[in-house]
């Protein structure tokens, strides 16, 4: 037996202590790696959550697009095999890779059937030329023109259409038509004249160049008719024949020229009508200016000049009344009337012509006394004063100076106590309008404008009341309908374009295109 070595406590105590040191290095070490595999977790999943927050809606198309992408594909694939390559109703071959495409701008397999339709479409048109069916022809050649085709493929079989086309038609026959028709000088009388035969040959062969031809020295015949009338003064017919012009060839080497030509003689006629209207030749002025706007609808001069002429004709009525020539003041009201007259100087007028008659039949009462005219005639100035000194100029109706002064006219016009009233409510009829107007009332600036017109028809400071009045209702309505307030606008569109402004005025066309863009008018 071996003797037992001696036990040492302090190595054994040594032992122990690293024993323990290791264990617990050991642990120390297996915590830290778990803790750095719960950071990496963490991190994974956050950024799995965050691309999932990211792609959600992507992820979502694609499950549940796919399975719809593939069904047009499918049927799309169907009907071009079927030669159904467009169909009004969507189920084309066209209609269904369009489809395809709206859900997934990039599906390659879309974009190469709307290439093999594209193909499908030129050799159709091909094939339909073969058997003759030229409008069927047509029909697949423009289909092919919008897939983008090829042009130089596309323009082969155009050309080959309007060969085909051109074979059947007869074009030598009827260039020979065209160009017996322009010697005749039938240029434009009907189906049968030169432009419309030429014009016939060039849908069918555009570079015909006998038809070129013909078109240039017959559209040089007509437009030499235009200025030719033009200067005659048959401006209505001057402008047809120039518009016709333009329909046949827009950039022809003298449309300018004449287009300048008729402006001209459109100027002189106008010049013409204004001084018709200071000569007091109304109906002839009227004349003039319906001519300008027969061609022109627009012009500002010209709508100017019909409004003076018909202020001048309700004035020539309310004198014609007064004399009790009731005729030829109902003559003047119905031509006011057909020259554009407003439905309350209209009404006006008929009212102040009404009253004369009255006045007129009071006069032939054998009843009816001079000194019975004098009380009836010393009311009226009297109340003529009361009104002028309560300063009731215009308003209120019935009770107005310038009411009981139409009074007064129609009862004794050439009384002179009647033309000095008249003569002081003139001032006052200015002065009402321009209050009216700095105070933005419209509506009461027009009235009084309505008195002053009465009053003094030649007046040379009207026009240029009218045109501040129409400038204020415009301010105005456009200010309104920035507010909402469609109904005023157009109702200061009306009554700017019953003043005189039209569509030559920025103003005016500014108010009209944005009640047009909120459509409230046509």
């Amino acid at each position: 037996m071996h003797p037992e070595p001696d036990h040492d406590p302090h190595a054994s105590a040594h032992a122990a202590l690293v024993r323990v040191r290791r264990e617990g290095r050991w642990w120390w070490l297996q915590a830290r790696h778990a803790r750095r595999i719960w950071r990496w977790a963490l991190l994974a999943a956050a950024l799995v959550f965050v691309g999932l927050v990211l792609l959600r809606k992507p992820l979502a198309d694609w499950f549940w697009d796919e399975p719809q992408v593939e069904q047009l594909l499918a049927e799309a694939d169907r009907a071009l095999a079927d030669g159904h390559l467009s169909e009004a109703d969507g189920s084309g071959a066209r209609e269904r890779y369009q489809a395809v495409l709206a859900l997934d701008g990039d599906r390659q397999q879309a974009r190469e059937g709307l290439a093999r339709t594209a193909d499908a479409a030129l050799q159709q048109a091909r094939e339909r030329l073969q058997a003759g069916d030229l409008d069927g022809c047509a029909q697949a050649l423009s289909l092919a023109r919008e897939l983008q085709v090829p042009q130089a493929q596309a323009d082969a079989v155009a050309r080959a259409l309007r060969e085909r086309r051109a074979a059947g038609a007869g074009i030598d026959a009827v260039l020979l038509q065209a160009r017996q028709a322009l010697q005749a000088g039938r240029l434009d009388e009907g189906p049968d004249s030169a432009l419309p035969l030429f014009q016939r040959i060039l849908a069918l062969q555009p570079d015909h160049l006998g038809a070129l031809e013909g078109r240039e020295d017959a559209l040089s015949d007509l437009l030499q008719r235009a200025r030719h009338e033009a200067d005659e003064g048959a401006l209505v017919t001057a402008a047809a024949k120039l518009q016709r012009a333009r329909q046949f060839d827009a950039g022809h080497a003298d449309l300018p020229a004449s287009q300048e030509q008729l402006a001209r003689a459109l100027e002189r006629r106008q010049q013409q009508g204004l001084r018709e209207l200071r000569r007091q030749q109304l109906d002839l002025a009227a004349a003039s200016f319906q001519a300008v706007l027969a061609v022109s609808a627009d012009d500002p001069g010209a709508l100017r000049g019909r409004e003076r002429v018909v202020q001048a004709l309700l004035a020539r009525a309310q004198h014609a009344g007064d004399d009790f020539q009731f005729a030829a003041a109902d003559r003047d009201i119905a031509q006011a009337g057909l020259l554009g007259a407003s439905a309350s100087a209209l009404q006006q007028a008929t009212q102040r012509l009404s009253k004369a008659r009255q006045a007129q039949q009071a006069l032939e009462q054998p009843t009816a006394s001079g000194a019975q005219r004098e009380r009836q005639l010393q009311r009226l100035l009297q109340r003529i004063a009361r009104a002028e000194q309560a300063g009731h100029w215009i308003s209120p109706p019935g009770q107005s100076a310038f009411d009981a002064l139409r009074e007064a006219q129609a009862l004794a016009p050439r009384d002179r106590r009647v033309r000095q009233a008249a003569a002081r409510l003139l001032p006052a009829g200015r002065s009402c309008f321009e209050d009216n107007l700095r105070q933005n009332r419209v509506q009461g600036a027009g009235a009084c404008l309505q008195a002053w017109q009465t009053l003094a028809p030649t007046d040379g400071g009207l026009e240029a009341a009218r045109r501040r009045l129409a400038e204020r209702w415009l301010a105005i309505g456009s200010e309104r309908l920035g507010r909402g307030d469609v109904t005023f606008a157009k109702e200061a569109l009306l009554q700017a374009g019953q003043l005189g402004a039209g569509p030559g005025s920025s103003d005016f066309q500014q108010l009209q295109q944005r009640l047009r863009d909120i459509g409230a008018m046509p």
